[in-house]
């Protein structure tokens, strides 16, 4: 099941995409594809509706987060070997865990803006994991049992305010439309094994990522376990795992993003986005 949020910012109306992909509103069933939703049971009653007999919603609307009402937007750095490699950095022996500012969360499709006074603003593809039922002290074979399914992330950074101004990485995460997170939440059903997608990101055409979730270091199951061991994990909590190689911090020489760029970025099966960039 393909579940997405639809409509002007803060007023997305929730919707599933029908067997030919046309969305049809859920309005009527869920209040959003939050919380409660998100759960096995609440899954399993949006399966056994009809998409046929939903409302249609417009194809041309705003496709916003595909997840509402984020609570915890948890990121993990240097996850995957070959990019850890490309910045010269040894594999982390444990996941490093940091946050993004739920603020920063903005629709596949919404416009990027550069901070004011950015020099190194910087793209990430990742895979998200979105949670679906509470998780606090987990085992990692339990830990699947806890996700209700995965999205595209785009991980947008700005190297100079996380790596050069001190402090916390969160610095260089958290700026508005920092986190375009979507199109579709795609329940784990459809997705037999995480740590075999393909994913890539292209800036104007180019393509600088190219990779696949089979090089992380630390899967999804340890990495739900994992934090689970230090917070609890609540329905709607995103966990961003982390990107493969070619980023604009690992060219040589390093490439930035500019104003009046386009990102064009996917992960197999779980859609694409689109960003242009601009301005602060």
């Amino acid at each position: 099941m393909k579940l997405l949020r639809i409509g002007a910012p803060g007023a997305e109306k929730p919707a599933l995409l029908d067997a030919s992909g046309k969305p049809r509103d859920l309005s009527a069933h869920v209040s959003d594809i939050a919380g409660d939703t998100l759960s096995d049971a609440g899954l399993e009653r949006l399966r056994a509706l009809d998409p046929e007999s939903l409302p249609l919603v417009d194809e041309t609307a705003r496709i916003g987060p595909c997840v509402g009402h984020i609570g915890k937007f948890i990121c993990i750095g240097l996850n995957y070997s070959d990019h850890a490699a490309e910045t010269g950095a040894e594999p982390p022996p444990e996941p490093i865990l940091f946050f993004k500012a739920t603020s920063a969360v903005v629709g596949p499709n919404d416009d990027v803006l550069i901070p004011r006074n950015s020099r190194k603003t910087d793209w990430e593809v990742e895979l998200g994991v979105v949670i679906g039922k509470e998780a606090r002290y987990i085992t990692e074979a339990d830990a699947m049992d806890h996700v209700a399914g995965y999205c595209v992330i785009n991980d947008v950074s700005e190297r100079e305010f996380q790596i050069e101004r001190a402090g916390q990485w969160v610095k260089g995460k958290s700026a508005d439309t920092f986190g375009p997170t979507g199109p579709w939440l795609v329940t784990r059903d459809e997705v037999p094994d995480p740590q075999a997608l393909r994913m890539w990101l292209e800036v104007d055409g180019h393509r600088y990522q190219d990779g696949t979730t089979a090089t992380m270091i630390f899967g999804v199951a340890h990495l739900v376990s994992y934090i689970s061991q230090f917070m609890s994990l609540q329905p709607g909590d995103v966990i961003s795992t982390g990107t493969p190689p070619g980023v604009g911090m690992g060219q040589k020489p390093q490439v930035y993003l500019r104003e009046g760029q386009t990102m064009r970025l996917g992960i197999e099966g779980l859609g694409e986005q689109h960003q242009k960039v601009a301005q602060a």
